[in-house]
């Protein structure tokens, strides 16, 4: 690694030190919020669309999102370590097969649609959802038993009332 990269890499690490990063890919749909300036005031928009393009690596990355707004396609590019992104949320994985969609801008309509990225459930995420349910279940009956426990103890509580009461009735 030369000294340029070294300098960049520790560049990176004390920018993104702070932010909490999301993975997106080419395809998926985002939001992109972004701080804008208008004189002492600040705000944040969001740009929401599709990713059409990551480029570079390192401190350097960019990515394009477009969106039609209004029967116009707009395209932004978005450096990925810049102090004005805000936040970048994914809404939707999307199924492409290329990491440049640069076609989607002479498509309109149901052409220029991305089929969903529907993701399996493998290996360790089926484990841990099969625990989950697991665990849910277990306090379920937990909890019958509890209210069981409950309902017996204040019968039992109520018939020993009743039995303290009966003697006194008696005298």
């Amino acid at each position: 690694m030369n000294r340029i990269e070294e300098i960049e890499k520790k560049h990176l690490e004390q920018i993104s030190k702070g932010k909490k990063t999301t993975e997106f890919f080419p395809g998926d749909t985002i939001r992109v919020n972004v701080r804008i300036v208008e004189g002492k005031r600040q705000r944040v928009q969001a740009f929401e669309g599709v990713c059409i393009a990551k480029k570079g690596g390192g401190i350097n990355a960019s990515f394009t999102v477009r969106k039609v707004s209004f029967g116009e396609g707009v395209e932004r590019v978005f450096q990925l370590y810049s102090p004005n992104l805000d936040s970048i949320e994914l809404i939707r994985s999307g199924k492409v097969r290329r990491a440049k969609l640069y076609y989607l801008r002479d498509r309109s309509g149901k052409s220029a649609r991305i089929n969903e990225k529907i993701k399996k459930k493998l290996g360790i995420d089926a484990v841990q959802e099969e625990k989950i349910q697991e665990e849910q279940t277990i306090e379920a009956a937990n909890e019958v038993a509890t209210s069981q426990n409950d309902q017996i103890n204040n019968e039992d509580s109520k018939k020993e009332e009743q039995q303290d009461t009966k003697p006194e009735e008696k005298k």
